[in-house]
């Protein structure tokens, strides 16, 4: 059981009437190298190190290995209970997540690159919250992250998820279209909602720029998987409620990969342009550097 493309993935799962995980995990099975056993084991393994990752932060806060961030995951968690908290829980704990990842990583800690390492927060960030505020079980779990992997897999395909190639678009926004199909099938959707929740991701953060400072996958790369997680909830609200993306998922990944290649190499992980440029970012970045 195999597919190449959002649309072979939608024929697959309307063909043998089963959701997006399903079609994952066979394809895994008869495409890889695992069996099943060992398929579920990667996603138990998976998971902890995911559940490890949002709360180590938030009970042990510490500086990253260039000190750009740390700590703030915490000051998120901390605000979601008081009045002026504007989120909501669920949103407040998946920024909290997802922040609390990106610090997990910046100091040489254990995570998993979801696609990537700089944008590893967003995807348990969404899961995890939902989790926590709807009350889901681990089996639930290991639903979305095969669906997302079916996501991941056609965006590596046929496009990118690399910030030098493609910008922070192909990154963040990979991770928040591979979250936002997730929650989908986790509350329930069809394949087709799946994709057209992961389609509406990638359109709402289309161009967006790669530009770590001092190229170090620290600041601004926090705060947009914090938009990731937020954007990836919200498509999978819309999709969930029925509003369909105009612009199929094959034909918005092709064109995420376009603007991307088209935008400046000062705009793709060079630490030349964006954030990085200005006069700030250029200063922090000698004073991590030595210089």
């Amino acid at each position: 059981m195999d597919f190449i493309s959002g649309q072979t993935l939608l024929e697959v799962c309307e063909k043998e009437q089963l959701p997006i995980s399903e079609v994952m995990r066979q394809r895994e099975i008869t495409c890889g190298t695992l069996d099943e056993k060992q398929v579920q084991d990667k996603l138990k393994e998976v998971l902890r190190i995911m559940k490890e990752g949002v709360h180590e932060p938030l009970q042990n806060p510490k500086k990253s290995m260039g000190g750009l961030i740390g700590g703030e995951a915490k000051l998120v968690a901390d605000h979601e209970t008081k009045e002026d908290s504007v989120c909501g829980t669920v949103l407040s704990r998946a920024i909290a997540y997802s922040m609390a990842v990106l610090e997990v990583n910046a100091s040489m800690g254990l995570i998993v690159a979801a696609p990537t390492a700089g944008s590893s927060g967003v995807l348990p960030g969404v899961l995890l919250a939902v989790r926590d505020t709807k009350g889901l079980s681990d089996e639930i779990l290991y639903k979305g992250l095969l669906n997302a992997s079916a996501i991941g897999y056609i965006l590596m395909r046929n496009a990118s998820v690399s910030g030098a190639e493609a910008g922070c678009q192909a990154e963040v926004g990979a991770a928040s279209a591979m979250a936002a199909s997730a929650v989908v099938e986790m509350m329930g959707g069809t394949p087709k909602m799946c994709l057209s929740a992961a389609s509406t991701a990638l359109s709402n953060l289309l161009g967006m720029v790669c530009d770590p400072i001092a190229g170090l996958v620290e600041a601004p790369c926090q705060s947009r998987n914090a938009v990731g997680v937020a954007n990836a909830i919200t498509c999978a609200e819309l999709a969930l409620s029925g509003v369909e993306n105009v612009i199929p998922f094959d034909e918005m990944a092709e064109a995420m990969y376009r603007v991307g290649k088209s935008l400046p190499f000062e705009l793709r992980e060079t630490a030349m342009g964006g954030c990085a440029g200005t006069p700030t970012g250029c200063r922090l970045g000698c004073d991590i550097c030595g210089k």
